[in-house]
């Protein structure tokens, strides 16, 4: 999935930048010698040294007189409360009033009515085009987008392999389900997003309030936001589309914020000259000038609709997640990449269609003619009412004699993997020695020693990470989510979903930095590996699960290894960017200083693109944990584990305290690896 990120900036100083300030002239004593009175409040000035001193003075103290009260065990049950049980009340009243309440008879069931009528409409319009008429549909308007001619004969190619793709695997009409939901969801995103964008873009302090809010509402996985819908609305389609719009908005609004905010102060200084009232001054300058940044926010919208769509296939969304999802309920791999690639390439064509519509944007293109402006969409249109003529002829439904059943042999492929990878390579092993030595030696000791810290130092040491990456009040925001876990009750299970996040980053960040730090030297392979990149970007979290539980079978290991793979591109590109963009002057400087390209990258490179490796840390915290909680579907276990079993089950207590938890999880994460912003 494609994620807009944008650099925080650092306040703080690297701890090996040379000290440039003035040498104060220092008061002889007594005897003669040298004041040193001043080191110590130097030392306290230190924006890194300073807290090191004051944390290693605080658990000096509390740590002793910690151990004497609380003792060294886990999370006290003295502190705990369990919600299970009013939330499991509250879902049984939920069931026994959604028919008589006036709350569900005068609002919310109009809500869930209104969002199935709109799924059920789409997906009736789609069906009665026809296969032909979708077809051309989506090729003539991806070809429209991208420009007709030779420019737009790449993306229409993509758009006509997708749905070729998706008929020939005998998955049309979950494709055409999948596609209604995400028109929909879509529609709603965008509107809500934009709305939201222009609140913020034009009011400062809409902007503060906001900005918070979709700060934490991008750092939470996305199994988080199905429980809330579940529990108002049951499961079905109302649930799976209120969470998808709630998922999907918030790049739509951050990116049309940036949009205003960016606007050239020249062009509005001159509309304004002119007597231009607000009103003008948005439709006819911020507006046009915010169009390609609200451009990407529709792209980003639409990969994450797409892949909360994927995943709303727990609560009943149907389409291609729903045959994903019973595929690896039942370790059918076959199945479930009959499912799992026409998702990726729906989200392929969404992606390069958006992305080329983008690119459009502020290109100069001849006037007139038959394949630009108004004429070009009329052409198209013309086409796509042909085709739809054409399913009087070919029929509605994709033609069965077209189907290709790929499942059997996918599973005699499994078969041959497992019997002649999991453990017969000279030498190296195999995929399922690889696993038991990962789960025993790394996983498991992480885990037990997680387990093992009393309640209380992890507290403590949540704070001092939270406090020398950030502020007191993110290192308070990360103490409180963490002890929140703790009164849930799921302290052990949270520590062992950290445990495989951990394990998850370590392994990302390395492949990652490694990766970006060659991409960053040698462009050559930078431009082999966008591609690779591009289409790893663009996947849903679901599809991830796919070939892993070929390869390592239902284990821990394979939600790791998931995770490290969806979360590398991220961390590969920030890094190789990072790196890029390091003054070039000080690189030149180092050069004539005799430095060494190891050295360079050691002591200039790598120091001042700090800012940008923290963000890389950032980014892949946050894809880890969200793949690690929807590994439980793959053995991962601990937090995601209960959230399926009361998703599956109906039991919304157990459900709904473990994804509180995810949440609370998600903000220490995200608290501790987020950089601080310079202060104004």
């Amino acid at each position: 999935m494609t994620a807009a990120v944008t650099t925080p900036a650092s306040g703080k100083t690297p701890d090996n930048a040379p000290d440039t300030a003035p040498e104060k002239t220092k008061a002889p004593g007594k005897a003669g010698r040298p004041a040193t009175g001043g080191s110590f409040q130097d030392l306290m000035r230190h924006p890194v040294k300073g807290k090191l001193l004051v944390i290693a003075a605080l658990a000096a103290v509390l740590v002793p007189l910690s151990a004497v009260v609380w003792g060294s065990g886990p999370w006290p049950g003295a502190l705990s409360v369990d919600i299970s049980g009013p939330l499991d009340d509250a879902n049984k009243w939920v069931i026994d009033n959604r028919d008589s309440h006036p709350l569900f008879l005068y609002f919310l069931l109009h809500l869930s009515n209104t969002a199935t009528d709109a799924v059920s409409g789409v997906y009736t319009v789609l069906d009665t085009m026809g296969w032909t008429g979708v077809f051309a549909a989506g090729v003539l308007f991806a070809w429209r987008a991208a420009g007709l001619g030779r420019s737009g004969v790449k993306v229409a190619a993509t758009a006509f392999g997708a749905f070729a793709v998706c008929g020939l695997l005998g998955m049309w009409d979950a494709t055409l389900l999948t596609i209604a939901l995400m028109v929909v969801a879509v529609t709603c995103a965008a509107l809500l997003g934009v709305v939201i964008g222009l609140a913020a873009g034009l009011s400062d302090r809409v902007d503060r309030l906001l900005r918070p809010v979709l700060d934490t509402m991008q750092v939470l996985p996305a199994f988080a936001y199905l429980l809330p819908f579940v529990l108002v609305f049951g499961t079905g389609t109302p649930a799976a589309l209120f969470c998808t719009v709630i998922y999907a908005a918030p790049p739509m609004a951050r990116l049309t914020t940036l949009g205003l905010r960016g606007a050239d102060p020249a062009v509005l200084e001159a509309v304004t000259s002119l007597g231009a009232s607000p009103w003008q001054r948005l439709r006819t300058a911020r507006l046009p000038l915010a169009r390609r940044q609200m451009l990407l926010g529709l792209n980003q919208t639409i990969m994450m609709a797409l892949s909360m769509v994927v995943i709303a296939a727990l609560v009943g969304a149907g389409g291609l997640g729903e045959e994903v999802y019973s595929a690896l309920s039942t370790v059918d791999v076959g199945k479930a990449l009959a499912a799992g690639i026409p998702i990726v390439l729906i989200a392929v064509w969404l992606d390069r269609t958006t992305a080329a519509a983008g690119d459009r944007i502020g290109r100069s293109t001849p006037g007139g003619g038959l394949l630009h402006g108004r004429s070009a969409w009329a052409l198209a249109g013309g086409g796509v009412v042909a085709a739809v003529l054409l399913r009087f002829v070919a029929g509605t439904a994709w033609p069965e004699g077209w189907t290709f059943a790929i499942s059997t042999p996918v599973n005699k492929a499994q078969v041959w993997i497992t019997e002649n990878l999991s453990s017969g390579i000279p030498v190296l092993g195999g995929t399922e020695t690889w696993s038991e030595h990962f789960t025993l030696w790394v996983l498991n000791p992480m885990r037990d020693g997680l387990t093992a810290l009393p309640w209380w130092a992890v507290l403590l040491l949540v704070a001092a990470l939270a406090w020398l990456v950030g502020t007191w009040m993110t290192a308070l925001t990360a103490t409180l989510a963490m002890a929140a876990i703790g009164v849930l009750g799921v302290w052990t299970k949270s520590l062992d979903t950290l445990s495989q996040v951990l394990a998850a980053l370590v392994v990302t960040l390395v492949l990652g930095v490694l990766a970006g730090i060659v991409c960053a030297r040698a462009g050559r392979l930078e431009r082999w590996l966008r591609p690779v990149l591009d289409a790893m970007q663009t996947m849903p979290q679901f599809v991830y699960l796919i070939p892993v539980v070929a390869l390592f079978g239902v284990a821990r290991v394979s939600a790791i290894v998931a995770a490290v793979v969806y979360a590398l591109p991220a961390v590969v590109r920030i890094t190789a960017q990072g790196l890029r963009e390091v003054d070039p002057a000080a690189l030149e400087a180092s050069r004539s200083l005799g430095a060494s390209t190891r050295q360079q990258l050691l002591r200039v490179q790598l120091p001042l693109a700090r800012p940008a490796l923290q963000l890389a840390v950032n980014q892949g915290v946050v894809l880890v944990l969200a793949v690690v909680v929807v590994g439980a579907l793959v053995g991962g276990g601990a937090l995601g584990y209960d959230v399926v079993k009361g998703l599956s089950r109906g039991e919304m207590g157990l459900g709904m305290t473990a994804g509180v938890a995810i949440v609370c999880l998600g903000l220490v994460l995200d608290r501790i690896t987020q950089p601080a912003r310079k202060r104004g």
